[in-house]
């Protein structure tokens, strides 16, 4: 079983020409309700992948909240370990433009309220792999890291979003540590890179803290290096329509190859993959292929 931990939001996106200026106004399609948060996202991700998967959470005790547990059930997300909140569920508000870019806002609400105290001893039972993102508070995220080095499990820490003061020793635990290129960029006080080659360099830095480091380019792909090897899977041609989700595919198919034994290279390709073909749709969570679909389109990684 796969354990996340992590947000979970209720998405509202909206579809507009080009997204807003500051002080502009655009009038937009009608707007899309669908599950988000990084969490939830990486949860329903590696369950169409056919991982059996567990989610550690709060959400509101409010029509979102409930609208959230119902379709992450329908999911085959176990949900045991999501608590429920005094405080309103999370949500996104979010606007994607023609080309498919997004802007997000995003009020945590209930999210906040998931503490150290939530990842006792039997939250992550059963759980080979923990797979964990930076979208609940700090001491959270961090107690996270220490309960799975405790319980023996292996880690992928997907750093985003990364918030001002966040060093590259707090990050400290990790086996897998997956960000996108302003991410690493962000981590390692440098200037971001769409360059693969530059991308290569800033994640063997990265492995000065964590056994492994992924840098995602978008359509160049993902750049990965550390204990398990190095190298540059190139990106899927696809027409994207809305990337809102795409780097949270991307890590919860890099967790579930990973959790099968597949190598580096083969588990980068595998999510480049997932990740590609999640563009070609709307939404988030919902755009998310299930297994049988992205092998009809890329073979798996076994």
């Amino acid at each position: 079983m796969i354990s996340v931990v992590g947000s979970v939001n209720v998405d509202l996106a909206v579809r507009v020409p080009h997204l807003p200026r500051p002080g502009e106004t655009v009038q937009g399609e009608d707007a899309q309700v669908g599950l988000g948060g990084k969490g939830a996202n990486q949860a329903v991700a590696a369950a169409r992948l056919g991982a059996d998967v567990g989610l550690v959470a709060a959400v509101g005790v409010d029509a979102f909240g409930r609208l959230a547990l119902e379709q992450l059930a329908r999911e085959g997300v176990r949900t045991a370990r999501v608590k429920q909140s005094p405080r309103p569920t999370g949500l996104a508000l979010i606007g994607v433009d023609a080309s498919g870019q997004n802007s997000i806002l995003v009020s945590p609400g209930a999210n906040a309220d998931l503490e150290p105290e939530d990842l006792d001893e039997a939250a992550l039972a059963g759980s080979p792999w923990v797979a964990v993102q930076l979208e609940i508070p700090r001491p959270t995220w961090r107690r996270a890291l220490a309960a799975a080095r405790e319980a023996g499990c292996r880690v992928a820490l997907n750093a985003s979003p990364v918030a001002p003061g966040l060093d590259l020793p707090d990050l400290e635990g990790a086996d897998w540590l997956i960000v996108n290129e302003v991410e690493a960029a962000q981590l390692l006080r440098v200037e971001p890179t769409p360059d693969p080659r530059r991308a290569l360099e800033y994640a063997r830095r990265l492995t000065g803290c964590v056994a492994n480091a992924v840098v995602t380019l978008g359509e160049q792909g993902a750049v990965f290096a550390g204990a398990a090897g190095e190298g540059h899977a190139a990106g899927r041609p696809v027409r994207a329509v809305d990337t809102t989700g795409a780097g949270d595919t991307f890590s919860g198919a890099l967790v579930v190859a990973l959790s099968e034994g597949a190598s580096a290279a083969e588990a980068v390709g595998f999510a480049n993959a997932a990740a590609a073909l999640a563009t070609t749709r709307t939404g988030a969570a919902a755009a998310m292929p299930r297994r049988a679909e992205l092998e009809g389109h890329w073979p798996g990684p076994r």
